[in-house]
């Protein structure tokens, strides 16, 4: 077998305004304190890549135009529609009112394996992804509708957000039957 890379125009990329115009999958991703810059402008390209409907900036949580989230991004933060909040709980509650199940990832006492979740058939879901150090606000889980966690088997019990974001929107768009 022969292999050999794709060049850039066999990629079928679409253009920002392609994209812009393109059907989302209802999917809504809610950053909550994030304080890494490349973090927020690695699930930038998370978001296109899996063209998630919208993604919240909450908290402390930087805003483009800058440099660092354009680093990771590599332009995504111009394709991506995002919209900034105070808080996480203002943007679950907008996404609430819009009918969204809201996912937070996170290890609680109640939190279930991503992959035991069922997703009832035509759901919009919000998933909300918390500060790398302190992880999902006390204020976010009291709102989630459900908490979820990747399983881990390692000693960190923790992985990367920008990872998680992917992980997790890789699992939900299957659940969703869109992959």
């Amino acid at each position: 077998m022969s292999l050999r890379k794709l060049s850039l125009s066999e990629l079928n990329r679409l253009s920002n305004e392609e994209f812009r115009a393109a059907e989302k999958f209802p999917v809504t991703v809610i950053l909550d304190d994030i304080r890494s810059q490349n973090n927020t402008g690695s699930v930038f390209r998370t978001c296109d890549a899996f063209r998630v409907e919208t993604l919240f900036l909450c908290g402390i949580t930087a805003i483009p135009p800058h440099r660092e989230i354009h680093k990771t991004a590599l332009g995504a933060e111009d394709s991506v529609s995002w919209k900034y909040f105070d808080s996480a709980t203002e943007a679950i509650l907008e996404v609430k009112k819009s009918g969204f199940i809201v996912l937070a990832l996170e290890h609680t006492t109640n939190s279930l394996p991503i992959q035991n979740y069922n997703i009832p058939e035509g759901s919009k879901i919000a998933l909300v992804f918390g500060n790398e150090v302190l992880g999902v606000s006390e204020e976010a889980l009291k709102l989630a509708d459900s908490c979820l966690e990747i399983p881990q088997f390692g000693t960190k019990h923790s992985i990367n957000v920008s990872v998680a974001v992917g992980v997790t929107l890789w699992e939900i768009l299957k659940k969703l039957n869109k992959i």
